[in-house]
């Protein structure tokens, strides 16, 4: 039977799935404790956790990717299979970084088919041997899910090729969307199959597992995860082509901690979540968080790797040292240039062949000398993109071994056939130089692994020929992952071939000082920032995000990939509409309090004025002798008078509380501190100088304050030219009686002592006097301009103006619970003060609990 979790994931992907099989039977759980089910409010969806104590008290790390790192041999019998760990898998040498006392177990797929009647089997023999759980895939998802949706569409798109036409890229699939979906699930089964969600951690790999968090986030709350992509992230503008764009970021938003290899990357994935999702990130001592609704979501920059130990190991080897002097009896009185790219159409390997080429042609002395060994690791893909790469590199080095070849010279050696890493370390032992043409590229470790290889190992026969200074050179492409971290390397835009020609000429014509001198700076960078490096920061990073996840109360929320987990201080509750309505009802005083703008009226809307429906509801709140309702708000008395004439018994606070009226008929009254607005001739030409240069943005003149809105901006540009403005302005109002604050796509400059804090504050003291102290509060807002009327309250209790035994409740509309609350001292007792938090409807339907 399918999880009703999952079918609601099939909503989204709006299709249905192919039966899976037959149930499979399950590994046993490795949690031992009951578990605590609780029903989530939107969507009834299970959600698991446990406050009990686990059973299992040490710490374990789940290291979930799309293949096991094991190698998979059908045994010479015909009967079963044998497995061996795959020493070059990242997944393996990420180890060396995690506590040895750690328990490392794997999740993923393996790289051959397994017969439905042996998978049972193989599973129990993996788990036991390997400690590794893998999730097999029917034929029909895996060909949609890998060769289809990661390869057809993610792969692509994150190495910023678009589907221009069908023929080109091919247009999105939403099938193989749901494959993905699906495989995702399959994935997150074999997880919960061994999780122990109160002492594990789950480290999910590359773009394959996307939306596997949301999956785990959805059973497991509190669950610390992290995700670590391996790819390159594409900008917004090519990134906001996906149709399943916002379902993909907020699945990777159910993590802890994601981390990229680049600072290119991770402000991508910044930019987007602040374009689509409205997210905007903070930098702390050094951290940088995303706040997504109560949860930080952290986000790591570290470049993996390489695995020191088996590279030096790989030098040691006596085949290794025999095609040394092999390779070197075969080149000799040639310079080699080397290039190591896997058989993919963004590995530039023409743009290479084409550079070399250029290089002969306009430096001749290295005809006959200079020798281009090109090593093309196995395709992983297909399609026909993939076959024209491979005619036009045939073609090119056809084209220039026939121009510039000679009996016994070939300008351009290529070797398309798998070698091992002792082979491939002979090549960068004898290469004078490496070439990197990436068009696009996550990491690359070629260079890392060449620069190792330079150096050699002292006891080694090949080190030894290079006795004396140690030596390399590197001509490497701008767009790939690792560039940033190699200083001392010749960076080249690929697609500029005259330049990458120019540049292989400096890196092979250069003096040995210099590239002894970029060799020693790029080790002593290879050698220290290792894969262990880069796990046991990344994992340090997960242990930092994730430490306070038991402390907090967690909600699970919302449908399909919208599920996300609202987590809130242990001080906060959930508002109950019950409570509420309890103490209104036995309440004789009450004062309701709201904000206008994103609480009675959402912030998207055009039409900003209230509709009949706010002003009946409001009327009829206003009609109940016991109730001292306001709308506090920062527009103008003008517009707000005028919208809400129906309401005659409405109190209205605006411009922050600088005018204020308690009745319709009532004059407006001046509560601001200063009638000086001499400034406003100082800060309007700033503000107008702001508003030329970004276009959507404009002026708002108030009678108290000026305002610049930068809503209708592009995010990214207005946010910037607020910070910019912001400080511009306190620079040049410093000696004004005046705060400059930013707000929600806005920058106001408004006269000091002027909040609604104060306004609350005047509306309690007033109640009070009038011998109709408040009892029950209730304050709705959205923005932090409405945290200050939050704040008073503690204040006011603490003063007397406020009953220690009212019943108040600060509710705030949207995805922010970041509301400031605190205990309040009365008389050396302390009184126990709940402040509430809520997503209140903007239309503020409080019909019912009049009612």
């Amino acid at each position: 039977m399918m999880s009703r979790s999952y079918t609601n994931l099939l909503d989204l992907a709006s299709g249905n799935f192919p039966v899976m099989g037959r149930e499979k039977k399950r590994l046993p759980r490795v949690m031992t404790v009951p578990g605590v089910i609780s029903e989530l409010d939107d969507d009834q969806a299970n959600s698991v956790s446990s406050d009990v104590p686990s059973s299992v008290i040490q710490d374990r790390v789940i290291i979930v990717a799309n293949q096991l790192p094991v190698k998979a041999k059908r045994r010479p019998d015909n009967k079963g299979w044998s497995f061996s760990w795959d020493e070059d898998s990242l997944l393996l040498q990420l180890k060396d970084g995690l506590p040895e006392e750690m328990e490392v177990l794997y999740v993923g797929s393996l790289r051959v088919e397994i017969d439905l009647t042996e998978q049972d089997d193989v599973s129990q023999l993996l788990l036991d041997k390997f400690k590794c759980v893998p999730a097999f895939l029917p034929n029909d998802i895996l060909n949609k899910f890998y060769h289809g949706f990661c390869k057809q569409h993610l792969w692509p798109l994150f190495h910023y090729m678009l589907p221009f036409s069908a023929n080109h890229g091919g247009r999105f699939d939403r099938s193989l969307w749901e494959a993905y979906v699906a495989a995702n699930k399959i994935f997150s089964q074999r997880v919960i199959e061994i999780l122990n969600p109160e002492d594990d951690y789950v480290w999910i790999h590359d773009y394959h597992l996307m939306v596997l968090p949301t999956f785990l986030r959805r059973r497991f709350n509190r669950l610390r995860m992290g995700f670590f992509l391996h790819s390159p992230f594409p900008s917004s503008e090519i990134y906001r082509t996906l149709p399943v764009r916002e379902e993909i970021l907020k699945a990777l938003l159910n993590s802890d901690l994601i981390g990229f290899h680049t600072f290119d990357y991770a402000r991508h994935f910044l930019s987007c979540c602040s374009r689509m999702l409205g997210l905007e990130y903070q930098s702390k001592r050094g951290y940088i968080g995303l706040e997504y609704y109560g949860r930080t979501v952290g986000i790591k920059i570290m470049p993996v790797g390489i695995h020191m130990g088996q590279i030096e190991s790989v030098l040691r080897l006596a085949d290794k040292e025999w095609r040394v002097g092999e390779l070197r009896q075969q080149f000799e009185g040639k310079t080699v240039l080397l290039g190591v790219d896997d058989m993919d159409i963004f590995k530039g390997v023409n743009l290479k062949l084409l550079a070399m080429e250029q290089l002969l042609k306009q430096h001749p002395k290295w005809q006959g000398r200079a020798v281009l060994v090109q090593i093309a690791n196995p395709a992983r893909g297909r399609g026909r993109d993939l076959e024209e790469i491979q005619d036009e590199i045939s073609v090119s080095c056809e084209r220039i071994n026939k121009t510039f070849g000679r009996p016994g010279y070939e300008p351009i050696v290529f070797i398309d056939r798998p070698i091992s890493l002792s082979e491939r370390t002979a090549y960068y032992t004898i290469a004078e130089c490496v070439v990197v043409t990436a068009v696009r590229d996550g990491m690359n470790l070629t260079p890392y692994e060449y620069i190792v290889s330079r150096q050699g190992d002292s006891g080694s026969e090949s080190s030894s020929e290079l006795s004396g200074p140690k030596k390399s050179m590197l001509v490497v492409s701008e767009f790939i992952g690792c560039s940033p971290s190699l200083s001392g390397a010749i960076r080249i835009n690929p697609w500029n071939v005259e330049a990458t020609a120019e540049a292989m000429n400096e890196a092979i014509s250069m003096n040995d000082s210099e590239k002894q001198l970029r060799h020693e700076k790029h080790y002593r960078y290879v050698s220290t920032h290792d894969v262990a490096y880069w796990s046991r920061s990344f994992f340090q990073d997960m242990e930092r995000t994730c430490k306070d996840h038991f402390r907090r109360r967690c909600w699970g929320i919302g449908l399909s990939f919208g599920f996300r987990v609202v987590a809130l201080d242990p001080n906060f509750r959930k508002l109950s509409i019950d409570a509420i309505e309890s103490a209104y009802i036995k309440s004789k005083h009450r004062a309701i309090l709201l904000d206008y703008d994103g609480t009675v009226m959402p912030q998207t809307s055009i039409n900003k004025s209230p509709s009949d429906e706010v002003i009946s509801i409001i009327n009829m709140l206003c009609s109940d002798d016991k109730n001292t309702v306001f709308v506090v708000s920062g527009r103008g008395k003008d517009s707000l008078g005028k919208w809400f004439s129906p309401c005659k018994k409405l109190g209205i606070a605006a411009e922050h509380g600088y005018f204020m009226r308690w009745r319709a008929e009532e004059p407006w009254k001046t509560i601001g501190q200063s009638n000086d607005f001499g400034w406003v001739q100082m800060a309007e030409p700033v503000m107008k100088l702001y508003t030329e240069s970004t276009d959507g943005s404009h002026i708002e003149t108030k009678e108290s304050a000026l305002v610049w809105h930068h809503r209708d901006a592009d995010p990214g540009f207005g946010s910037t030219q607020a910070k910019e403005m912001l400080d511009h302005l306190e620079s040049v109002l410093a000696n004004e009686p005046v705060a400059v604050k930013r707000g929600q796509s806005i920058v106001e400059v408004k006269p000091q002592g002027v909040s609604k804090g104060l306004v609350a504050e005047k509306i309690f003291a007033a109640m009070a006097e009038g011998g109709k102290q408040a009892d029950f509060v209730l304050c709705i807002g959205d923005d932090r301009s409405d945290e200050d009327m939050f704040e008073i309250i503690g204040d006011a209790t603490t003063s007397g103006v406020l009953s220690s035994n009212s019943s108040v409740f600060a509710c705030t509309v949207g995805q922010k619970p970041k509301i400031t609350c605190r205990p309040v001292i009365k008389d050396d007792s302390r009184v126990n003060r709940t402040y509430h938090i809520c997503s209140w409807r903007t239309d503020l339907e409080l019909q019912e609990m009049h009612e």
